[in-house]
């Protein structure tokens, strides 16, 4: 598998196969291809097994602590890799690579999670924090902490975006009220709501897009 992967490229390895190599790392003394498989039957794909939470991760056999951080550091470099195709440059004009690094960040989250992207007057990424996570169906925003930081920040811009577990990114009444007082408290201070994105199941909502804003 290490010789088809370096000569003919990750395309040339299957989902367990590319399992397989990344907890041999960390069980180089083990049979991993067990372990491999059983990742795959409980979250159905290479991404889905490393996104696991690490408790839900203790719940397969034979994974201990060494392969769960096996599996956490990949996925925390592939959100890394992503997430520099957004960094230092102007994210509107970047607008497929910004929805390709919050999907990887936020699909297979359990819990809904509400994070702002906060940025200067080139619209280029200052910072990007998850201000609140909540339930499998709601996360508590507070309109006056996200203008607070964007201040502390020095922000001239903010993108919100959030996850619903369920898959479905359609806006409940709660999402439209809730961006829509983000929106005037920031318009307040002379802070410029570009765009709330929320995060399905390989699909994404632009509030921008359907006239929600």
């Amino acid at each position: 598998m290490r010789a088809r992967l370096l000569t003919a490229g990750p395309d040339s390895i299957a989902d367990h196969e590319l399992l397989e190599m990344v907890l041999f790392l960390a069980l180089p003394r083990r049979d991993t291809k067990p372990i491999a498989r059983a990742l795959l039957a409980r979250f159905g794909s290479f991404a889905g097994s490393i996104a696991a939470p690490a408790p839900d991760l203790r719940g397969v056999d034979g994974l201990g602590d060494a392969g769960i951080a096996a599996l956490k550091t990949v996925q925390a470099a592939a959100l890394r890799l992503v997430r520099a195709e957004v960094r230092d440059r102007p994210v509107l004009t970047h607008w497929s690579a910004l929805l390709d690094y919050l999907s990887a960040a936020m699909a297979r989250d359990r819990v809904e999670q509400f994070r702002v992207l906060f940025l200067d007057n080139k619209n280029r990424l200052i910072a990007d924090e998850v201000q609140s996570r909540g339930t499998v169906n709601h996360t508590p925003v507070y309109p006056r902490e996200v203008v607070k930081r964007a201040l502390e920040l020095h922000a001239t811009a903010l993108i919100l975006a959030h996850n619903h577990p369920s898959g479905d990114p359609a806006p409940s009444a709660d999402d439209i009220a809730m961006t829509r007082e983000i929106k005037a408290a920031a318009a307040a201070l002379g802070l410029v709501l570009h765009d709330h994105v929320v995060v399905g199941n390989g699909v994404t909502l632009s509030f921008r897009a359907q006239n929600l804003l």
